[in-house]
């Protein structure tokens, strides 16, 4: 079976409930390295009301800290770091095969003092700065053109040479077309009426597709009809121009099954799609598993299956 690092996340949020939840579903597929302590992990499944499975497999080895369920804390936010460092250590030394990631609070790590804003950023820095973010189920992946910069800021960075550069890229990590690419404004623009950034988009993907060779990309798509049954026919994958314009109507449809999946890396990085419900942390509400087990599956079998 193959070894799956598991960096453990927040430690005041959801994600060591759904490890320890799904610990059963997990060891039959792979040999888990779960990246935290046994001290903490001992002190969270007590924080749950649990007792800690002895083939928990526990090999972080960040500091102590103190269980405050449902709080921003520089602590738990320098020790979710340590866990997802550990995961890429032993993934980079390949004492693992794939990394699986359960979430971070972004505001933790600021507490912490860390430059980062989270996972992606991490990875780019350290790994590879051309590292993509993709996000989905088996019915529609999106990734991003841009992700965690400020709405106002997108139609700035819609230029020819960026846009085609990152399809070309895009293209060569995730080798599945066609790809659908979406405008930014209403209506994809109204013929300019509303904005002209569809004219730029439409030029990158015409040369994108020149330097391919092949018709990988397709666009600009009217972003409210890209998920609409007739496209989620044809598009494996969308490329959205924004954050919200791609996640939106993907956690509307897929919320409880989608993963965030990072390409481009010489390893395979998938994470859970949801952040650290700090509002049900240690409060016996059972969050869901589902996005966790998908991100396991995809981490063993690949991102790309069809259902």
């Amino acid at each position: 079976m193959k070894k799956i690092a598991i960096s453990i996340g927040d430690l005041n949020g959801i994600g060591f409930e759904i490890a320890l939840k799904a610990h059963s579903f997990v060891k039959e597929r792979c040999v888990a390295l779960y990246c935290v302590s046994p001290q903490n992990a001992e002190r969270a499944a007590k924080k749950m009301g649990a007792t800690l499975p002895k083939d928990f497999n526990a090999i972080g080895g960040e500091k102590p800290i103190e269980i405050r369920a449902g709080e921003i804390d520089a602590n738990a936010g320098e020790a979710s770091f340590a866990s997802f460092v550990q995961a890429i250590d032993l993934v980079s030394k390949r004492e693992a095969d794939a990394i699986v990631t359960l979430p971070i609070n972004k505001a933790s790590w600021s507490a912490a003092g860390l430059k980062y804003k989270g996972h992606t950023d991490y990875l780019r820095d350290r790994v590879d700065k051309n590292a993509v973010m993709l996000i989905g189920a088996p019915k529609r992946y999106v990734a991003f053109f841009t992700d965690h910069i400020a709405l106002r800021a997108v139609a700035d960075r819609i230029a020819l040479e960026p846009l085609s550069d990152f399809l070309v890229r895009f293209y060569k990590v995730a080798s599945l077309a066609p790809i659908g690419v979406l405008g930014l404004n209403p209506h994809n623009g109204d013929c300019g009426a509303i904005g002209s950034e569809e004219a730029i988009i439409e030029r990158a993907i015409k040369k994108a597709n020149e330097t391919l060779n092949l018709k990988a990309f397709e666009g600009a798509i009217v972003p409210d009809t890209a998920f609409a049954p007739k496209a989620l026919e044809r598009y494996k994958i969308v490329v959205a121009m924004y954050h919200d314009q791609g996640l939106s109507p993907l956690k509307t449809l897929f919320f409880e099954e989608s993963i965030n999946v990072t390409l481009g890396l010489p390893f395979t990085r998938t994470s859970v799609d949801h952040g650290t419900a700090f509002d049900i942390a240690y409060r016996d509400q059972n969050p869901s598993i589902v996005s966790y087990q998908n991100a396991v599956l995809a981490a063993i079998n690949g991102v790309f299956t069809r259902s």
